[in-house]
């Protein structure tokens, strides 16, 4: 990031043809805080000359750094020239080296830093032209004359803000737009760099793209999102979610990154786990949801928005409850916000302009005490509790007609469990308030305005109704009902302690079979690793922990090496250790050589951990220091499949790495990261 520059030198000829300025400028890098540390700097400082022959018509631009010149060499050059076959095309030519005599033992590392910089920032110099250009257009500057010698030169002067400039950090373009004037349109024609795809992760995002799909950014929020969806793609190797997604995230915290990294990889996991993605396909609500629970989608509002109109007061809220059980009540809640957010795209397409959020509709005729139902107020405060969570600023407004006395002490019992942004978006309308000025109509149509609101519209929402008391389930039913629904994934969770890893057993009896994984990386750092033993190890049994020599100290923590065992004579690695950051999503296969018994270990990642290389990795190292806590947790699943049934890439354990996280994204180039053997579901 550019911080500051100074002018050195500063040389005008007497025509006013050659212009040179040398200036120096400070730089805030992307790396690693360690490596800032160790090498006693915040800032570098660079050194830019840039040379314009306005009678050539030529502009170069040298750079080198002063930093570290006695350790790092770097040198850059560009040059804009015109076009030897149209007078009126712009070419621009860019080169650099980077030569790395010594950087305290960190010389890989600062190489993958730089090229890594380098190429991504490279992109940003048409950023720049095109920003200034907009600029001068802004003025009602759209055509700068081509210099002239002093005796025919036009008495007027070149407009000031022909002479504005702009440092970038990495591509050195900061007279970008004086270059404009070499050519009538700078950058156009076949000569020009093709424009940026709409919506590719390292380019800044088109501009018809965000306002067709997005939405008004301004380019902080841009910067936000472009970084947040390249942290992803780093770290979670699969499925992305979309833009409109990551946006409703960081729209949530502010746009605060960190804030809204973390929410996001909660509910990464979370839908992960509990494949929500899916949940529209494989998942059939039971017969009594489409019977008696009152809402249902209904057209949309004036906005385009997506409107759901749910009759709460007509809703037997116990009864449902006593019939379905609180789980199926919340699938079936997440169902409905998984088709708002499928209408959202679908309206998007419709309308031609962006629309991420939709409108809840809630008529609360008919509410009493028995609304009030403990059980049923308990579920429903679950409820905002798992979408609040996992689907941030998706609801755009939410009208609640008819409110009656009651209704203050419910809403004191749930508007503390609801965000305070979504709260600002409830409008609330006590008796027929609602058909006044500054009512319904002032966000809905006329025409679909449901007849139940005195409208003219027909409205399929079911009309709800007591739930008859033969389809009530017995306390046991609805416990094993909601612990079924709870369970019912792949996934499996498990806690990682220092000095307590958690093991798996998987017996293989033919040789050539091919154990797959995935798992994530929910908290803290851990190390994977892959045994063989010829033997089964015995997994101790509480009442024999202390004479086994093993604690356990988490219920969902098991370990089944015992520690008397040796690595080398009772069991073998068969793979080299892989050392995963918290964040991380990691796929991969092993094809087993020998029957036997197969011991896939999570083990928290301390130094030891990984003194088993030659070298520890600089992104080791600082991963160390990062540790705050002793307690790791695991997500995973695993699968053995026979060699003749495997249809995934037949990759070591090294190079089945799918991620990087925000730490080690700095010190690891993006090249070595394969992704393995996905398992999918």
């Amino acid at each position: 990031m550019f911080v500051d520059s100074d002018t050195v030198n500063e040389f005008k000829s007497e025509d006013g043809a050659i212009h040179i300025t040398e200036r120096r400028c400070k730089l805030d890098i992307d790396a690693p805080r360690l490596l800032k540390k160790i090498a006693g700097v915040d800032y570098v400082y660079f050194v830019q000359k840039n040379s314009l022959n306005s009678r050539e018509r030529t502009l170069h631009i040298e750079a080198h750094n002063e930093t570290f010149s006695n350790r790092v060499i770097i040198r850059e050059h560009c040059c804009y020239s015109v076009h030897p076959e149209n007078e009126d095309w712009t070419c621009f030519e860019q080169s650099a080296s980077l030569d790395i005599k010594s950087f305290f033992g960190f010389e890989s590392t600062v190489e993958k830093i730089a090229m890594k910089q380098y190429t991504s920032n490279i992109k940003k110099g048409k950023e720049i032209i095109e920003y200034y250009l907009r600029q001068l257009e802004e003025e009602g500057i759209t055509f700068v004359p081509r210099w002239t010698p002093p005796s025919t030169a036009p008495s007027s002067e070149m407009p000031s803000a022909c002479r504005k400039q702009a440092v970038s950090p990495a591509t050195a373009v900061p007279d970008a737009a004086q270059a404009e004037g070499l050519g009538g349109e700078a950058l156009s024609g076949p000569s020009a760099p093709p424009e940026p795809a709409a919506g590719t992760p390292d380019d800044k995002l088109d501009a018809d793209y965000i306002k067709r799909y997005l939405g008004d950014l301004t380019p902080l929020q841009e910067s936000c999102l472009i970084r947040l969806r390249q942290w992803l793609q780093e770290t979670h190797k699969g499925k992305i979610p979309k833009d409109e997604h990551i946006l409703r995230f960081l729209r949530a915290r502010d746009f605060n990154i960190d804030k809204a990294r973390e929410i996001m990889c909660q509910s990464l996991t979370w839908r992960k786990q509990h494949q929500v993605d899916y949940i529209l396909d494989t998942w059939t609500p039971p017969q009594v949801l489409h019977d008696y629970y009152a809402g249902g989608w209904h057209h949309h509002d004036r906005d385009g928005r997506p409107l759901y109109v749910l009759r709460l007061g007509q809703m037997d809220t116990k009864g449902l409850v006593r019939a379905l059980g609180e789980e199926a009540l919340l699938r079936y809640v997440l169902s409905i916000n998984e088709e708002g957010l499928r209408r959202c795209e679908e309206n998007t397409k419709v309308f031609g302009r962006p629309i991420s959020s939709w409108t809840c509709l809630v008529d609360l005729e008919g509410l009493n005490m028995r609304h009030l139902w403990r059980p049923g107020v308990k579920a429903l405060l679950r409820i905002i509790e798992v979408v609040e969570a996992n689907y941030p600023e998706t609801l755009g407004r939410l009208l609640i007609l008819r409110a009656p006395r009651v209704f203050p002490v419910l809403w004191t019992l749930v508007s503390p469990f609801i965000d305070d942004n979504t709260r600002r978006k409830f409008l609330i309308y006590a008796g027929n308030d609602y058909q006044g000025p500054g009512g319904l109509l002032d966000y809905i149509d006329k025409e679909i305005i449901p007849d139940f609101l005195s409208g003219e519209c027909m409205c399929e929402v079911p009309e709800g109704g007591l739930v008859p008391k033969s389809l009530y389930r017995t306390a046991e039913e609805l416990e094993n009902e909601d612990l079924k629904l709870c369970t019912e994934t792949i996934y499996q969770s498990a806690s990682v302690f220092k000095g307590a890893p958690h093991e798996i057993l998987i017996q293989i009896v033919d040789a050539s079979s091919v154990i797959t994984w995935d798992f994530d990386v929910c908290k803290g750092d851990i190390v994977f690793n892959i045994y063989h033993s010829k033997r089964s190890p015995q997994p101790p049994k509480k009442e024999s922990l202390g004479a086994h020599s093993i604690t356990s100290p988490g219920g969902n923590n098991v370990q089944l090496i015992d520690r008397l065992w040796q690595l080398g004579r009772d069991y073998s690695m068969v793979e080299s250790p892989l050392i995963c950051r918290e964040g991380e999503s990691v796929q991969g296969s092993h094809v087993t050589r020998w029957p036997g018994f197969y011991i896939l270990q999570w083990k928290f990642h301390s130094m030891p951990a990984c003194a088993a290389t030659n070298l520890p990795r600089v992104d080791d190292v600082l991963a160390s220091l990062q540790v705050s806590s002793h307690k790791c947790k695991v997500m995973y699943y695993t699968e053995v499949i026979g060699s003749e049934d495997f249809r995934g890439s037949m990759t070591s354990l090294e190079s089945s790495h799918s991620g990087f996280s925000q730490l080690s994204a700095a010190t690891t180039s993006s090249s070595q990261s394969h992704c393995g053997s996905v398992v999918s579901r």
